[in-house]
């Protein structure tokens, strides 16, 4: 009797494990994102580690939140690590990819633009091209938009992102948002935002982010115009999307879970 109320305990406590994975080009700011997250979501992490070093490999966390543990990925992207992405792909519930919109010229892909735009673009395109990230939920983020050189996140909706999900090579409807963030402050941006602390509670109980947003649902478009921190962010990645579900064997076999 004693088992079996403790089965039915753990059962009716135990928390599903999801996976976010980082990617972006080198130097587009996935790191100190993921340090901006562990700082506020980990009581027990240290301050955020402004000063990064590139990626070899990944940075792994697992975020307790009240009904779930998000397991979130940050992997490499310089071009020789790329191909170790699809490694990941297969236990993905959602996908962030961040820009350096300091480092894609005006941000128009029918321009002669300067900077990474075409890079930016292709590797975007093989992500979202890949079989295993089909139906994936994916969130853009637009970095470093606290600097005066950055790229408004409209024209990078507009002229970068819309294009390559609306585009001839985008291989389904998926939900997909664009965020302005500056991960280096924390905030959405110049404006500022609200800071990470001032929405911890919305967050954890499950509230809907509001933010700087475009949904390309089904060709739909909606925007908003208030600023976003780092845990919206995670909220509009995953939470108000509704994972893609996993099974739990093709979790385990891919990742080693440590909770």
């Amino acid at each position: 009797m004693y088992h079996l109320a403790k089965g039915l305990y753990l059962l009716a406590t135990s928390k599903e494990e999801y996976s976010v994975i980082l990617l972006g080009l080198d130097n587009a700011g996935k790191t100190t994102f993921h340090e901006q997250v562990k700082s506020f979501f980990l009581p027990s992490h240290p301050d955020p580690k402004l000063k990064t070093v590139p990626t070899v490999g990944q940075n792994v966390s697992t975020i307790t939140l009240p009904d779930m543990y998000l397991k979130i990925w940050d992997v490499g992207g310089q071009h020789s690590l790329r191909r170790l992405w699809q490694s990941y792909y297969a236990s993905a519930h959602a996908i962030v990819f961040i820009i350096d919109s300091t480092d894609i010229g005006d941000g128009n892909l029918e321009h002669d633009s300067s900077g990474r735009l075409e890079e930016c673009r292709l590797v975007l395109e093989d992500v979202l091209q890949h079989s295993e990230t089909e139906g994936v939920p994916v969130l853009v983020l637009a970095n470093k938009q606290d600097r005066e050189d950055c790229v408004e996140v409209v024209r990078i909706k507009e002229g970068l992102v819309k294009k390559v999900f609306e585009g001839e090579k985008a291989s389904s409807i998926r939900d997909s948002r664009v965020l302005p963030v500056s991960a280096l402050t924390g905030t959405g941006g110049r404006e500022g935002g609200g800071g990470v602390g001032e929405v911890a509670s919305e967050v954890e109980q499950g509230v809907e982010a509001a933010g700087d947003a475009v949904m390309l649902r089904t060709g739909n478009v909606r925007f908003g115009s208030r600023g976003n921190d780092v845990s919206q962010i995670i909220r509009a990645a995953f939470l108000e999307f509704g994972p893609k579900r996993r099974t739990s064997t093709l979790r385990e076999k891919m990742f080693t879970t440590n909770i």
